[in-house]
């Protein structure tokens, strides 16, 4: 998921790409553990943090080489693997071609593409795309008011999220006929323990029905099912909780100058003709 995903709906409105709730995708990854690879190599003891660069350029020259790092902890993870395929083919060029870095349950910022060069350093990286961009105040909330100075952190892993995606925003539908209303969740990695939903703005609740558990990183489908009446509006919503509890927010939407964390509870209004 794009650290921005979302971005578009903040209010005040912050500079970047004005997302939707699209930045975001579910693959099957295959690849090498970073762990054997930087155990083939050898770690030193003062080792602190991994750096990743890639192939790619920057847009313009006055741009700094894109370059991110993680905690050597975090590096060493199981579950984090240089990818050299995808959806069981060769990684596409544009998802990253040869060799793609893959950090569930982090910002996709993290997950460098054309992977070449992997630097284990001795001190916490301060480049400008660690000490000054992709930054997040280093509250829990992840909020803070325009023009407030916090202390902030790198941005780390995702919050629970979960989206309406079988109808649009604003769409007509059949009346006296049941509705199927589908969409997904996810999380940073704990698992979608349920999935509850509203079809009059939050008023009221039941259980979704969940589809196949594909990993406690995937996306997981979700399902209900309404009856729309005549003449009637209906404002649809989820809210998914998590394995440890965590559940989206419901109510003020997180506001921080980068754009980044959303994970309101969402509403599409449909009405039934």
């Amino acid at each position: 998921q794009c650290s921005g995903n979302s971005r578009g709906f903040f209010d005040a409105r912050v500079p970047g790409g004005e997302w939707g709730n699209g930045a975001m995708g579910n693959a099957v990854w295959k690849g090498a553990r970073l762990k054997d690879i930087l155990d083939k190599a050898g770690l030193e003891a003062d080792a602190v943090q991994v750096r990743l660069n890639g192939a790619e350029g920057p847009v313009a020259p006055a741009t700094p080489d894109f370059v991110k790092a993680i905690d050597v902890d975090l590096a060493r993870h199981p579950d984090v693997i240089v990818a050299y395929s995808m959806n069981g083919q060769d990684l596409p060029l544009l998802n990253g071609f040869p060799f793609r870095l893959i950090v569930p349950g982090y910002f996709a910022t993290y997950w460098t593409k054309m992977l070449d060069d992997v630097e284990v350093i001795d001190k916490v990286d301060d480049n400008f795309w660690m000490k000054a961009a992709y930054r997040i105040t280093a509250d829990p909330s992840g909020s803070q008011e325009p023009g407030q100075t916090v202390k902030t952190v790198p941005i780390n892993r995702m919050p629970v999220r979960s989206f309406v995606s079988s109808v649009a925003d604003g769409a007509k539908v059949a009346a006296g006929r049941p509705l199927a209303v589908r969409g997904i969740a996810f999380d940073s990695g704990y698992g979608i323990r349920q999935v509850l939903f509203s079809s009059d703005g939050g008023r009221n609740w039941s259980q979704a029905r969940l589809g196949k558990d594909y990993g406690k990183y995937s996306f997981r489908q979700w399902e209900a099912e309404i009856t729309p009446a005549a003449g009637q509006s209906y404002a649809l919503q989820s809210l998914a909780v998590n394995g440890i509890g965590e559940s989206q927010r419901i109510g003020t939407a997180v506001w921080n100058p980068g754009g980044y964390l959303r994970n309101t509870v969402e509403t599409v209004r449909v009405s039934a003709g």
